[in-house]
């Protein structure tokens, strides 16, 4: 933990106390539980307004090596169903936003020492937030919204051309997929969803008959996806298995699980399908295009309605708990469905019960805390800006 989480001031205590009665407490028609949005509204103010503390005078927020991160937590600002107008036009957001723009690259990506896809692709979906904001409210020029236009559009040009094909035999099976950047790095359905996120979410800054325009092959990223997903139907890899326990589940990337290998009945190794990269996968389909009803989205659902969790990160535990959160608000969204009807008939109100977890988890004096390290989850900054993404994200339906 850096320093900057650990200087919690008095008066910031005596302010969190004073926020209960601050907020406006919601009464319009459509609220289903007004005391959970309540709840919410309180965590998401009060962290918010914590984070506003912790922002470093140079606008970025944990590290200048990871422009992701501060990304992450812009993004949030931007998108806080509280005290919206009041964030989007603060010095918070702008020291943030300038902090992104300095680390735009001669190649249109925005990054500075490495994992460039990764930083690439969550910086230019801050941005690509921020851009009408800042055009309603005349945070900027003209000249400097064409430039931020500009930039987005070269970055969505980067991240376009991270997309990895190889030629050798053992290596063709990650071709369409995207890596955390450059050659050095092999294709993960992680990063792939990242990527392809920011190219839906940009898709308004190309002209559909523009030649011109720098694209993904998004029949190659499709197959990637179908080549990360235990669905034998679809996917002939000699790991894939059929089993209940894994059919339609994802793992990180063809032939490569974090929730590690086993022995398939069938004979050979197979390799275990978890939850986050499920949800990653089902994201990721739907971006691509794919309908609800084709059998890889289906299959992807089924594995889910089966191992429907909020206590751990299916496969995983409590290793890269709070990505699993995020992306499971997002995949969730994008799919459409309020409810969710588990294996045995249970009806699950998954916004309901994902807001509950998070705020069961929301602690003084504003964060997210998960004691496990794994993938840089044992920051709390990180784990507040993933936390602030699924409630932005669900907030609507609660």
């Amino acid at each position: 933990m850096t320093h900057q989480t650990k200087k919690f001031s008095l008066s910031f205590f005596v302010a969190g106390l004073l926020a209960l009665w601050v907020l406006p407490v919601h009464a319009e028609e459509g609220v289903q539980n007004l005391s959970l949005r309540n709840e919410v509204d309180h965590a998401i103010h009060q962290t918010l307004t914590q984070l506003a503390q912790e922002q470093t005078l140079d606008g970025y927020w944990s590290s200048t090596d990871f422009p992701a991160i501060t990304a992450i937590i812009v993004r949030s600002f931007l998108e806080s169903p509280v005290d919206s107008e009041r964030w989007q036009k603060s010095d918070t957001v702008a020291k943030g936003i300038a902090f992104l723009k300095s680390y735009v690259q001669e190649d249109g990506g925005i990054y500075n020492r490495g994992l460039y896809s990764y930083n690439s692709a969550i910086s230019l979906m801050c941005l690509n937030v921020y851009y009408p904001i800042a055009e309603e409210h005349e945070l900027l020029s003209e000249a400097e919204l064409a430039e931020l236009k500009e930039t987005m559009i070269r970055a969505r040009e980067f991240v376009v051309s991270q997309q990895q094909f190889y030629t050798e035999d053992d290596l063709k099976v990650l071709s369409g997929g995207i890596g955390y950047g450059r050659s050095s790095h092999q294709a993960d359905l992680s990063n792939t969803m990242l990527a392809i996120q920011a190219l839906h979410e940009t898709r308004h800054l190309v002209d559909g008959d523009d030649e011109t325009v720098a694209r993904l092959d998004w029949e190659a990223a499709i197959q990637f996806l179908t080549s990360t997903q235990n669905l034998p139907e679809t996917n002939q890899e000699e790991w894939v298995s059929g089993d209940p326990a894994n059919r339609g589940g994802f793992i990180y990337r063809p032939g490569d699980s974090f929730a590690g290998s086993f022995e398939k009945e069938s004979g050979g190794t197979g390799f275990r399908s978890y939850g986050s990269m499920t949800y990653a996968g089902l994201m990721s389909m739907i971006y691509a295009g794919l309908d609800r009803d084709d059998e890889r989205v289906v299959a992807a659902v089924e594995w889910l309605k089966g191992n429907f969790n909020l206590e751990d990160n299916v496969g995983l535990g409590e290793e890269g708990l709070y990505y699993y959160y995020a992306v499971m608000a997002r995949a969730l969204d994008a799919y459409g469905e309020d409810k969710l009807v588990l294996e045995d008939g249970t009806e699950v109100d998954w916004r309901y019960e994902l807001a509950r977890k998070l705020i069961s988890h929301h602690r003084y004096p504003g964060f997210w805390i998960n004691e496990n390290s794994r993938w840089m989850e044992s920051n709390p900054l990180l784990v507040t800006a993933y936390s602030l993404q699924a409630l932005n994200n669900i907030y609507t339906g609660l």
